[in-house]
């Protein structure tokens, strides 16, 4: 054939249709070759004969070649895999439906590991919050917080470790035969058999994965660095409330540098703000970021901001943004207030909880306007963009959207005594 594509080998047969690769195939079990689309040249098909009917599929190559989120470094393997799958999900549809009615999941492997977690943790806390704790541990299922027992249980230091966090499942290639850690049924294939949670571990059936609780306990081995790391995952995988980062970088800026005039509105060295970042991704809680170190209070308030922008998720989610912004537009200041308090219950409570402490703060820099010449609204500009972006990456709506973003954080620290 010529034209080859220099990643495919003799089972490349060309421009050609699928009825033509049907006969190719004809009566030969498992057979497989990789044909060019006639509509569409440029695109590739996997053309595979199972169960005395040729499978037709969509093949792409970026490294890897795969037809889904599986990925192999060659056809041979891709086609492997698949004739596995195809022949378990075939010949046990039955028992493969069955797997996730019985699950294991909350008598051993890694359910067992995370009440072990959670039993020394609270073995070092105060034994009120030890009681009500294993409480909630033990009444499954939990029924859902209401947003005023949330927001009393973030007055307590102690409960931070009842942040909910959903599992962040990738496709995962194990060596030698594999349990799933919630059906405890063998996982099948020659690569990628299943998915592994990225943050703690979890090894489980894709299927499996759609069942799995949010009770993901983030491994601090697996968590690689501290900004552009996802804010719930941060603060349970370091057992704290927020974000250590928030908290030294606000413990710092208050000790010294309210009154420094334009605090976060003056810009510190570029170079500088990246030092502490990388400070932090280095040695965590402990990265020094002293007047000794870093004299500049700008570039510390600069190191939080970058922070906050580099979070995957913002502070406000996309999920909750049209709605702050729909709020923000209502013009009645009372029904306004209202509707933000509604919205902010909506928030993940890690990240609810990093939003209050934060406008707490900011609260206390206007206090200090005469000196910093910040006032709500100008905070309000400078931390509208930081603290909330569109879910779609759109330059237009960034720009329409920006008064909006200004005036909820404006109301958010003028309001912080009565909205959290």
């Amino acid at each position: 054939v010529e034209n080859r594509p220099k990643y495919y080998g003799r089972e490349f047969h060309g421009i050609i249709s699928r009825e033509q690769a049907d006969e190719i195939l004809a009566g030969v079990e498992g057979a497989y070759i990789l044909r060019e689309s006639q509509r569409q040249p440029g695109c590739y098909t996997l053309a595979l004969r199972f169960g005395n009917q040729t499978l037709n599929y969509r093949l792409f190559y970026d490294g890897k070649h795969f037809v889904g989120e599986k990925r192999f470094e060659s056809i041979h393997d891709l086609v492997t895999d698949g004739l596995i799958t195809l022949y378990i999900e075939t010949k046990a549809s039955e028992y493969i439906s069955k797997m996730t009615t019985n699950p294991i999941y909350e008598h051993i492997g890694y359910a067992t590991l995370l009440r072990e977690k959670v039993s020394r943790r609270l073995s070092r806390t105060k034994n009120e919050s030890r009681k009500a704790s294993v409480t909630s541990e033990e009444n499954t299922p939990v029924e859902k917080i209401t947003s005023l027992v949330r927001r009393a249980a973030l007055t307590q230091n102690d409960n931070h470790f009842n942040y909910e966090k959903a599992h962040n499942f990738k496709v995962h290639t194990f060596r030698g035969p594999h349990w799933c850690e919630y059906c405890a049924n063998f996982m099948w294939g020659l690569i990628a058999q299943g998915v592994r949670c990225s943050d703690c571990g979890l090894n489980v059936h894709k299927q499996c994965s759609k069942y799995v609780p949010n009770d993901c306990q983030p491994d601090l081995k697996r968590i690689k660095r501290v900004y552009c790391c996802d804010l719930t995952t941060l603060v349970k995988a370091h057992n704290t409330q927020r974000p250590m980062v928030v908290d030294s970088c606000i413990r710092e800026i208050e000790a010294r540098g309210l009154k420094s005039e334009g605090l976060y509105r003056v810009s510190g060295f570029t170079e500088h703000i990246e030092d502490v970042k990388m400070a932090f991704d280095r040695d965590g809680d402990k990265a020094d970021i002293s007047a000794n170190i870093y004299p500049d209070i700008n570039i510390i308030a600069g190191a939080l901001k970058l922070y906050f922008r580099d979070l995957p998720i913002p502070v406000i989610t996309y999920d909750t943004y049209s709605k702050f912004i729909e709020a923000a537009k209502i013009s009645n200041p009372d029904e306004r207030l209202e509707a933000i308090h509604e919205v902010l219950m909506l928030l993940p409570a890690a990240h609810y909880e990093t939003l209050r402490y934060l406008m707490i703060h900011l609260k206390k820099v206007t206090l200090h306007e005469k000196e910093n010449f910040m006032n709500a609204e100008n905070l309000g500009i400078v931390f509208g963009p930081t603290l909330m972006r569109p879910p779609e990456d759109s330059t237009l709506a960034t720009l329409n959207d920006m008064r909006y973003q200004k005036l909820i954080v404006q109301i958010l620290i003028e309001n912080e005594d009565v909205l959290f």
